[in-house]
């Protein structure tokens, strides 16, 4: 399966890398353009990536075209290939805030799989979510999900929720390191390098993680365990509860929420 980038920005390389890390797709069967050369010439030539000269050139090299452009243009975009996107060939966007329904009443009736990733793509451990429009074939929405199975887990999720789950996954990594980060400079405060202390935190966070997705418990079940009576982590989750822990982390996804719908 040949697959066709129109823009390698940040989350499009992250899929790329992914797949590349684990050789889900080969090299030489990727295809990419983006307006600025200067970036994505070199990283197509450092990977073996074909880097061809027009987004017309990729739909026509194409399987598969990967839209990964700025909102405000993506429409256009399409629009401007549409002719290259003969039978048998299907699209996959990434592009927030532009529904299915958008992108009928520009190009009609073209298979169309909308995806919500994050950027743990990259290495394997991402979290997608997949809806697919009336056009779309079953065996090119399994084909789409196994892509993105390759590299994490995915999810069919509604499009009207699709807000939610960019919050929830996409934005949220950074919410992660960011808790992460505030963990380890605690530790700093008490005497470790910021490098050990990092270190500490990101492998806690991460052992954390795999616990709640092996566990048949839900995470506050989970939380009981580690929490003795009148013990030391009670005593820290008491603290953070009282400086609004909890509280900032629902407001911090309503507000992203909210920018995501328009309404901030």
């Amino acid at each position: 399966m040949k697959i066709g980038f129109i823009g390698a920005g940040n989350m499009g390389r992250a899929i790329i890398d992914g797949w590349l890390k684990t050789k889900t797709v080969a090299p030489a069967d990727f295809y990419i353009h983006s307006a600025h050369q200067a970036s994505y010439e070199p990283y197509a030539q450092a990977n073996g990536l074909h880097a061809v000269a027009s987004n017309l050139a990729v739909a026509e090299a194409a399987d598969v075209v990967v839209l990964a452009v700025k909102p405000n243009i993506a429409l256009h975009v399409l629009k401007s290939v549409q002719t290259a996107l003969t039978a048998g060939k299907w699209v996959i966007t990434m592009v927030s805030g532009i529904d299915l329904a958008d992108y009928a009443d520009a190009v009609g009736d073209l298979p169309i799989l909308r995806i919500m990733p994050n950027v743990n793509v990259a290495i394997g451990a991402g979290m997608t979510a997949l809806i697919g429009n009336a056009a779309l074939t079953a065996d090119q929405y399994a084909a789409g999900q196994k892509l993105f199975d390759a590299i994490g887990e995915t999810s069919e999720v509604a499009e009207k929720d699709f807000s939610t789950f960019s919050a929830l996954a996409g934005s949220s990594p950074a919410y992660v390191y960011f808790f992460i980060d505030a963990m380890a400079r605690a530790g700093v405060k008490h005497g470790l390098d910021k490098a050990t202390a990092t270190k500490i935190a990101a492998q806690a966070a991460l052992g954390s993680a795999k616990m709640v997705l092996a566990s048949d418990k839900v995470p506050f079940e989970l939380i009981d365990q580690v929490s003795s009576p009148g013990g030391t982590t009670v005593a820290g989750l008491l603290a953070m509860e009282e400086a609004g822990f909890m509280t900032s982390v629902v407001k911090g996804i309503d507000a992203t929420i909210a920018k995501e719908l328009g309404d901030a």
